[in-house]
């Protein structure tokens, strides 16, 4: 359900609950980690009782909360204007008087800044996720990024971050938590992808039988390192493949120009495509012989790193960030040096040419160390515990230690 955007009417049906009563805001709910979590999440909340909300400017993803049960209030909160932030602030406010609202968890920095004014002014508790090793070139951008420092519990969703977190922002080691993001084992399980499934997407994709496919998931930007794949595809004339990009430009029209002029340059028509979104992701890695993730700046997990291992997959990453946490190099996956064209090619060429049983070998690795250490479950479970300490913990003093 949604509400208006100053979000003051409630909603009459609100579902009753014993449990607590916890908002997560996000910019919107489009696509992304951080969405999908959000969602994984409110689920998690109403499956042990509590009432989910969530404040965003909305998106696709608002279908899947209305599914699990959840509320949705629509605000504007993707906004950086600081005029419009401020009014966040009422808007926020009144929605956690409104809905009784115990906790207040933020995933983005500009939605943290009138969630943590708003949980200031009501008494509510406030945590944070660190999603991202955010980038700053002077002071002002530092302290912008630095309120996702100020929540009662700070989450990382990798050592990584956590490292990043601890060395930039001097969060107090009490109060950090690392929660690695979670695949979805029910959704990515391989013995659940039916060949019917496979077989409509490779026509639908017009793939070629019996010829390898490299798959490149993720929206078309330049940091994903879209352009640094078709250079080391350049290098792999002697190899019969096809290759395809699986994700939206968001409008980025003139970067996705300048990807259809790389396949041009570097001969790669007929070889390459460049795809919109994918309805059926886990049928799309089960049709791959290599998944790549080829981010020139570090990412702060890789969902789609774990996605492609819980179906077994053989991922090539860069080597930094989130994925030195998911690859066990040669075991469950491959690192190559980020933006290194040369280097991926190479390490393509060895994912290529792996033996049936030496597939079988990391098929088996990748799907065990994704069920032991990065589920779905997992990630709610100690989400939510972080959410019963905090409110165990009684008042919110802000500033003051747990």
């Amino acid at each position: 359900m949604s509400e208006t955007s100053t979000a003051t009417t409630r909603v009459e049906s609100a579902p009753a609950s014993k449990g607590p009563v916890v908002m997560q805001v996000v910019p919107a709910l489009v696509t992304g980690g951080a969405e999908r979590g959000t969602v994984d999440i409110a689920g998690a909340i109403i499956a042990e009782g509590g009432t989910a909300i969530v404040a965003s400017e909305g998106g696709p993803m608002e279908h899947d909360l209305k599914r699990l049960g959840a509320l949705h209030l629509k605000m504007p909160l993707a906004s950086k204007n600081p005029l419009v932030m401020r009014r966040n602030v009422t808007r926020l406010q009144r929605a956690v008087e409104s809905y009784g609202v115990d906790l207040l968890h933020a995933r983005s920095r500009a939605p943290a800044w009138s969630a943590h004014a708003a949980a200031r002014r009501s008494g509510c508790h406030f945590v944070t996720t660190f999603h991202a090793p955010y980038n700053f070139s002077n002071a002002l951008k530092k302290r912008y990024n630095a309120i996702m420092a100020e929540g009662e519990r700070v989450i990382a969703i990798s050592e990584f971050i956590a490292q990043h977190v601890r060395e930039h922002y001097k969060v107090d080691p009490k109060k950090l938590r690392v929660i690695p993001r979670g695949v979805d084992l029910a959704r990515f399980d391989p013995d659940r992808v039916s060949a019917e499934r496979m077989i409509q997407l490779s026509t639908r994709w017009r793939l070629p039988d019996g010829l390898p496919l490299i798959l490149m998931p993720g929206r078309l930007t330049r940091w994903k390192g879209q352009a640094v794949l078709l250079e080391a595809l350049s290098h792999l004339r002697d190899i019969d493949y096809r290759c395809v990009f699986v994700g939206s430009d968001q409008g980025r029209t003139a970067y996705r120009r300048e990807l259809e002029g790389l396949i041009s340059r570097h001969g790669l028509e007929g070889k390459v495509s460049l795809l919109d979104e994918c309805k059926d992701m886990p049928a799309a890695y089960m049709l791959s012989d290599v998944v790549v993730s080829a981010s020139t700046d570090p990412e702060g997990f890789g969902r789609v790193i774990g996605e492609a291992q819980a179906l077994g997959r053989p991922v090539v990453a860069s080597d930094h960030g989130g994925a030195r946490e998911q690859i066990l190099p040669g075991q469950t996956g491959f690192l190559f040096p980020s933006g290194d064209a040369a280097a991926l090619a190479d390490t393509l060429r060895k994912a290529l040419g792996l033996t049936r049983d030496e597939r079988a070998l990391l098929h088996s690795a990748a799907i065990a160390r994704v069920r032991q250490h990065f589920s779905k479950d997992q990630m709610c479970a100690k989400t939510l515990a972080v959410y019963k300490e905090v409110l165990r913990s009684g008042a919110w003093a802000p500033g003051a230690h747990p």
